[in-house]
């Protein structure tokens, strides 16, 4: 795969989960009023909304044109969700702490 179509999803894959997953997991656990979520508990929620994606992480042609692309998007999901999981996703990390010290 060229560097130009990697480039993109990199990018995609940099944001998605803290912009989608935290995002929309800080709005979940403010709603219900949960001020103190455990690490595991935000991590698992982030996960749960992250993976709310996976149609458009599947948008493209099962073609052999695709099928790299395809794999790359697949893995580098895999991966982000393995860092989120073991706390190696600074952004999500970040996003814990500030909800749990300002709420």
């Amino acid at each position: 795969m060229r560097n130009d179509q990697r480039f993109e999803i990199e990018r995609a894959f940099d944001l998605l989960p803290h912009i989608v997953g935290a995002s929309w997991a800080v709005l979940w656990f403010r709603l219900n009023s949960i001020k103190k979520p455990t690490r595991q508990e935000f991590r698992e929620k982030v996960i749960e909304y992250f993976n709310l994606l996976n149609p458009l992480f599947e948008i493209y042609p099962q073609t052999s044109d695709f099928s790299e692309l395809s794999n790359y998007i697949k893995m580098r999901k895999n991966d982000e969700v393995e860092k989120i999981i073991q706390g190696k996703n600074l952004e999500v990390e970040k996003r814990y702490d500030r909800y749990v010290d300002y709420g």
